[in-house]
């Protein structure tokens, strides 16, 4: 990733987020603005663990894994603004409000996130995120969250 390009591949993502499989939702991240806003991607496919019981024969991602994936695209555009890579920063969820389901996302779909920052500056500790999903630009889920961004000591 170079700062002219302001996206995050996958190697860029696991050295900003602690996330892992089977809980690294995002794949990409593109049109990062700074941090005020970026567009992140998943590919949802059938070999997910919570496809095995949501729902046997009718696989539909859970809604909360939409909104981490969300909140996941946010921590990647945080971490590549503040240039966080490799300092074990973490995120942790305050709040979720607002946050409605509008359509099914299943195995095949690319689940697009927008996320605008609503809130929050270089060295602030509490942030808030506005976030759209979509697939194929049919709204999936929509949500605002608040986040507390842990940044590892001397950075901020």
């Amino acid at each position: 990733m170079t700062q002219d390009s302001m996206r995050a591949d996958i190697q860029t993502i696991q050295r900003i987020l602690p996330h892992r499989y089977p809980f690294l939702l995002v794949d990409k991240v593109e049109e990062i603005e700074g941090y005020q806003s970026a567009v992140g991607f998943k590919n949802v496919t059938m070999n997910e663990p919570h496809f095995q019981g949501h729902f046997p024969g009718t696989p539909i991602m859970p809604g909360v894994t939409i909104v981490e994936a969300m909140a996941q695209t946010a921590g990647v555009m945080i971490g590549v603004a503040l240039d966080q890579m490799d300092t074990e920063m973490l995120i942790y969820f305050m709040s979720i409000d607002k946050c409605k389901f509008r359509r099914k996302v299943i195995p095949g779909d690319v689940l697009r996130m927008d996320v605008k920052t609503a809130r929050g500056k270089p060295g602030g500790k509490i942030w808030k995120f506005t976030g759209v999903a979509t697939v194929d630009g049919e709204m999936a889920a929509e949500a605002e969250f608040m986040a507390m961004i842990d940044l590892p000591k001397g950075d901020g």
